[in-house]
């Protein structure tokens, strides 16, 4: 099933190739974050695939740190990917390389790379576990996989907004803001992949903008604009567009006037299966009762605790 348009992406990124540099502060925020989760791993990684690497957001933000010698850079957009070659040698980073490909069809030989870095480019692709599982198959074994993606808070502003007014103009709503994964499912995608030591967590980034539209714009500039199939297929009308940005004002209006977007983004961390990485124990294999880690007195199923006597301080919760 394909629920994004993967050619009208790369024709989008092409066309927002020239004036990225000017509208990609959210990818470099993420980037910077995603390296500082790097710097926590001691350990080189010689190889690294960079997927979706736009006009090389990813490789600035891991310029100057050590431990990688060369950087495979991936991107589906032409003009990006051309756009990320040009970009400054040296400055103590990696070797770059630079590769015209699908995220979708990553044409790289099993058991490759020692780090698969991901900076907010999975929410465009129709097959998610396909293709964490397919980015597990690159690594090595124990090699590392890295990503942020966007996750299912993203946008919900702009997501109410749009669907009022389209209902109160037109009389019916259609998808105008991707779907996108949600935390509690991140984790199961991983391991229905064949990760190994799966661990999510979360940032919420708010962005004000002067209105609706100027958000809008920042869409389009950013190559971020809907790409659902099922989308309509004519403009939408200025009469909606107008109502939704009234909406947004109303209902989510700082008190400065400025409007608030919401950005979710999920940080994945997992590894390539190893034998040698740490394993749960089985059930009833501890050598050390519970009871004793916590100094508390342990009860057979049905008795009811005694009381305790009073300890030296209260916590309270405000």
């Amino acid at each position: 099933m394909e629920v994004f348009d993967r050619r009208l992406l790369a024709r989008r990124r092409d066309r927002a190739a020239a004036g990225f540099a000017g509208r990609d502060f959210l990818f470099r925020e993420v980037a910077e974050r995603l390296a500082d989760r790097l710097d926590d791993v001691k350990r080189r990684f010689p190889l690294v695939l960079d997927i979706g690497c736009r006009t090389g957001v990813m490789a600035r933000a891991l310029s100057g740190r050590g431990g990688i010698e060369t950087l495979v850079q991936c991107e589906i957009s032409p003009r990006m990917a051309w756009a990320a070659a040009d970009g400054p040698e040296g400055l103590g980073g990696p070797a770059r390389r630079v590769v015209v490909a699908d995220d979708e069809l990553l044409p790289f030989a099993p058991a490759s790379f020692d780090l698969a870095l991901s900076c907010l480019g999975q929410h465009w692709v129709n097959d998610l576990p396909g293709a964490l599982a397919q980015i597990r198959m690159l690594l090595k074994p124990d090699g590392l996989f890295l990503a942020a993606l966007f996750g299912g808070e993203t946008l919900g502003e702009l997501r109410q907004a749009l669907y009022a007014a389209e209902e109160a103009e037109e009389g019916g709503v259609s998808p105008r803001v991707s779907p996108f994964a949600e935390l509690r499912d991140a984790g199961a995608l991983l391991q229905r992949a064949g990760f190994a030591l799966p661990v999510v967590d979360r940032d919420r980034i708010t962005v004000t903008y002067a209105g609706a539209l100027d958000l809008m714009r920042e869409l389009r500039g950013m190559g971020e604009s809907n790409l659902m199939r099922d989308r309509r297929s004519r403009f939408s009308r200025r009469a909606t567009l107008m109502r939704a940005a009234e909406i947004y004002a109303e209902r989510f209006a700082g008190a400065d006037g400025r409007l608030p977007a919401t950005f979710e983004v999920l940080y994945l961390t997992a590894w390539a299966p190893h034998p040698a990485q740490p394993k749960a124990l089985a059930p009833g294999s501890a050598r050390h009762r519970l009871a004793e880690a916590l100094g508390t007195e342990e009860l057979d199923a049905g008795d009811k605790a005694r009381p305790r006597p009073p300890s030296g301080g209260t916590r309270s919760r405000r």
